[in-house]
């Protein structure tokens, strides 16, 4: 069996591209800085930094409202991959396909903007973020509900 679970924050804002063909499919790539739960040396907390990859409706759920700092929950599976570089250097590549996605926190409770709110320097898609409600929740835009992955 092949399943992963992770949490974590995402380091940067996800990068995503969309495969040419008859329908475009949005292949949306994002690291996941996971901390760890013991650290041997008892030193700082240390975190492992997890590449995930999410395709189709997942993608485009991840271009439209992760943001960098949030935090994120991912189930999926463990890819493994190779290939040569300009060099001729081998390269081998772990990586997540992300099968289920979720926010694991409410904007309020980061401490922050959480990243997906108000953030300027989104250029992604031809929606913005959705900005938060005072209740800390985030506002869905009407027309969504049949964009979104869990109806």
């Amino acid at each position: 069996m092949n399943k992963v679970i992770l949490m974590g924050r995402l380091t940067r804002d996800p990068e995503v591209r969309y495969a040419q063909g008859e329908s475009p499919l949005a292949i949306a790539r994002y690291t996941l800085a996971v901390d760890r739960r013991f650290n041997r040396n008892g030193d700082d907390a240390t975190a492992d930094f997890i590449n995930c990859v999410a395709f189709g409706r997942s993608g485009e759920f991840a271009e439209r409202y992760f943001r960098k700092g949030i935090k994120i929950a991912v189930t999926g599976r463990i890819q493994t991959g190779s290939y040569t570089n300009k060099e001729g250097v081998k390269v081998y590549t772990t990586e997540v396909v992300v099968e289920d996605q979720e926010f694991a926190e409410s904007k309020n409770s980061s401490g922050s903007d959480g990243g997906y709110a108000g953030n300027n320097n989104y250029s992604g898609g031809s929606r913005p973020a959705p900005m938060a409600a005072g209740d800390g929740f985030m506002n869905i835009p009407d027309g969504i509900d049949e964009e979104l992955p869990f109806n």
